[in-house]
């Protein structure tokens, strides 16, 4: 095979097709959803292939056929119905003015109207793009394609100042009920975005749309399979380790098969470098506050669970922790059970990228620049491979040494076990290391597992008020621990860590091998 062009940034399908870029195939998906519903609601992380997706829809109902020769819907379309299009898009802009978001809406009918041919003479933003549905589906003799790309941007631009928010938020359930009441004059309509606020806050006129977020059938409509690196990347794997590759970004899972964030794919083919592409591409800053505020500690993030009401309940005054982790694609579904007929999810992190880097930017949260430069994390792994305990225990007891006390005292989270233990967590995990914090036996969980370098390491972390208890490593004698691991044959470190509450720093660090 051939090697083609990287579709790097571009969403629009007509250039990828035109231009000879690599296409990964999903209009299987639009066409079953054509045949199945009408109105239609997707949410996945950023950068993942939704507005891609979208104008592929644009296409497709335009009916521009040749665009379309060569993939898995060309035969079963009839391509005389061409369908007139209305979209609209969200994706640029910053929307924190009250009045940004009104004037973005205008804009983009203004631009349509124009198209079409109308002056219209309404004051209400819902009165427009009412009339140009109607207008658009009586010039063409076919009903209407409704298409809204990253629909949720102008309230999430402004949670920082909520009143905007709700503002914003009101704002376009306006708008997006427009689509309910002018039904008859639609074939479909498609919404996409990142987070899935509830029904009720922006989508409350339009109660018959299909969420199709956590639909086993289009667990694949965005990102790439390990099918497609196989197949449309063929001539981009030589040289590049299959393994890292699946380590560094596979692993996001919406109830399907596991799937690639298609940004991260693209960039490693182009660099040949494995880095935080898409990590590096974003700011979590608003989510770590959260996270600090609520004292969800990193140690939390892999023992999460939750339903699909939990990971559904987003709006301006009530974000649960779980549904912001996950629909920002942090944290994503690592097992399922049943539940009195009602699915429930294990939460953890997709691949090795978003753990590392989640945990770099916890880090400069939970302490000062100063003290952060006091661990490297080339040090940490060295002493760790090395078995050298005196090292690790220097490396961090310097590390909180060197937080100031007036940090502690404006920042309420070091009071907590919770934040020790994340200390530890949040550098072994920005270090690249296997750390798990929820390995569980028949006798508890393990505070903190490392597997590195043929070793175990398995951490146990306690606050006391002062002085050395010994709880910490008797805790991990008693309980047997080590016994899960005995099978790989590998030498078994059991590590006992004790904080003192007033020291704010190790009291002991205790060492055994099991």
């Amino acid at each position: 095979m051939n090697r083609r062009r990287l579709p790097i940034g571009i969403q629009n399908f007509r250039e990828i097709r035109e231009e000879g870029h690599y296409y990964v195939d999903k209009t299987a998906f639009a066409r079953r959803l054509a045949e199945e519903g009408k109105h239609y609601f997707l949410s996945r992380p950023r950068r993942f292939g939704k507005s891609l997706f979208l104008d592929t829809l644009k296409e497709l109902f335009e009916g521009n056929e040749p665009l379309f020769r060569g993939l898995a819907i060309h035969g079963a379309w009839d391509w005389s119905a061409r369908h007139p299009v209305v979209r609209f898009s969200f994706g640029s802009g910053g929307f924190r003015d009250p009045d940004s978001v009104r004037a973005s809406v205008s804009e983009q009918l203004a631009r349509a109207e124009r198209r079409a041919g109308l002056d219209p003479h309404y004051e209400t933003t819902s009165g427009r793009l009412g009339a140009l549905v109607e207008a658009l589906a009586e010039q063409s003799g076919h009903r209407v394609v409704v298409l809204v790309d990253e629909y949720d941007k102008p309230i999430l631009d402004a949670l920082g100042t909520p009143e905007v928010a709700r503002a914003n938020r009101d704002f376009l359930r306006g708008l997006y009920g427009a689509v309910k009441e002018f039904d008859a004059h639609i074939r479909m309509s498609f919404f996409t975005g990142v987070s899935k606020f509830t029904k009720v806050s922006v989508f409350s006129e339009l109660n018959n749309l299909i969420d199709l977020t956590l639909e086993r059938p289009y667990g694949a409509i965005c990102g790439y399979r390990e099918a497609d690196l196989d197949s449309v990347f063929a001539p981009e794997l030589p040289g590049l380790d299959r393994e890292l590759i699946r380590e560094w970004y596979d692993g996001y899972n919406w109830r399907g098969e596991r799937m690639y964030n298609p940004f991260d794919i693209l960039l490693l083919f182009r660099k040949r470098e494995f880095k935080a592409h898409w990590f590096e591409t974003g700011s979590p800053a608003f989510l770590i506050q959260k996270m600090l505020e609520r004292r969800v500690f990193s140690v939390d993030l892999e023992a999460m669970h939750g339903e699909d009401e939990l990971l559904s309940e987003f709006d301006v005054d009530e974000m649960a922790t779980e549904a912001l982790l996950f629909q920002t694609g942090y944290l994503t579904i690592t097992g399922e059970e049943d539940l009195g007929g009602e699915p429930h999810y294990r939460l953890g992190y997709p691949n090795r990228e978003v753990r590392q880097g989640l945990n770099r930017r916890l880090l400069g949260a939970m302490a000062p620049a100063e003290s952060r430069r006091l661990l490297p994390s080339l040090r940490l792994r060295g002493a760790l491979e090395a078995s050298d305990f005196d090292a690790v225990e220097g490396l961090f007891r310097a590390f909180f040494a060197g937080i100031p006390y007036e940090w502690h005292t404006r920042n309420p989270i070091a009071r907590y076990e919770g934040y020790y233990a994340s200390v530890f967590y949040s550098h072994f995990a920005a270090a690249g290391l296997d750390v798990r914090v929820d390995d569980s036996s028949s006798r508890g969980r393990v505070d903190m597992a490392v597997r590195f370098e043929g070793s175990v390491f398995l951490f146990e972390f306690k606050v006391v008020e002062e002085k050395p208890e010994g709880t910490a490593l008797r805790q991990l004698r008693a309980r047997g621990y080590a016994d899960k691991y005995r099978h790989l044959r590998q030498p078994i470190h059991l590590v006992g860590v004790e904080f003192g509450r007033a020291a704010r720093n190790i009291v002991a660090f205790e060492v055994e091998a099991a």
